[in-house]
């Protein structure tokens, strides 16, 4: 058997990929780097989250946007482990594991507003009635000031009922992209929008855009697993 080195086989499986049109029809496709290994993303900072010696340390494996609930059930967790249950905020550790439609909120207004996330994933921006050009779940709605705009967590507009996904960074959440779920968005944003982009080049700037605090792992389905074993991470699916 002949010996088959790391940049054949990704160029011969890039080849049959094109072959089928995975890769749009693109000149370069054979560029795409489909899977990363250990040098090519932040690994320590994931093992560290593995690690987190919180007493409590929950991963919620999110697929579908569903309008966002998902953050209202992230938020219930860290009120209810605290209030309700008396556990200290420093022993609590939530990842919000996203991947498929949900990976898309991993990333900024340019993104959204550029590739037309909106229309594609049928999301709708309250302000217009129109496919959303902008994230409508990172910022928050508190304004995340110094002092929260109320320590009752029964307020409403409290900083403890804010389910934005920048409130709940604050609170220690760490929201989790998937590498995967890009390259193979890409692909569908490259073919949906004919662009003269590569996917690899699109998946460049999603990674140039990402929210800020977020983790791109090298794939999420791995990751949660990873975070199960390893990290005795209790599991959710929303």
């Amino acid at each position: 058997m002949k010996n088959v080195t790391r940049r054949s086989f990704v160029s011969h499986a890039a080849a049959g990929m094109a072959a089928f049109g995975l890769l749009g029809g693109t000149a370069r496709g054979e560029e795409a780097q489909l899977v990363w290994k250990p040098s090519d993303w932040k690994l320590a900072a994931f093992h560290k989250l593995a690690s987190d010696p919180a007493h409590v340390k929950q991963v919620y494996d999110i697929v579908q946007i569903g309008g966002g609930k998902f953050l209202n059930n992230i938020k219930n967790s860290l009120n209810g482990l605290h209030y309700g249950f008396g556990v200290p905020e420093k022993d609590i550790r939530i990842a919000a594991a996203m991947h498929g439609p949900a990976n898309m909120l991993n990333f900024d207004d340019t993104i959204w507003g550029k590739y037309q996330i909106g229309a594609w994933l049928k999301v709708t921006d309250p302000a217009t009635g129109k496919p959303a050009e902008r994230n409508l779940f990172y910022k928050s709605k508190s304004g995340l000031k110094n002092e929260p705009a109320s320590a009752n967590p029964d307020d409403r507009k409290s900083f403890y009922q804010d389910t934005s996904m920048e409130a709940l960074q604050a609170r220690g959440v760490q929201f989790l992209c998937c590498h995967t779920a890009m390259e193979e968005q890409a692909r569908i944003l490259v073919e949906r929008n004919k662009l003269s982009q590569t996917p690899e080049e699109v998946v460049q700037e999603m990674l140039a855009h990402t929210m800020p605090g977020v983790l791109v792992v090298a794939a999420m389905v791995a990751a949660i697993a990873l975070l199960q074993t390893n990290g005795h991470y209790s599991y959710i699916t929303v």
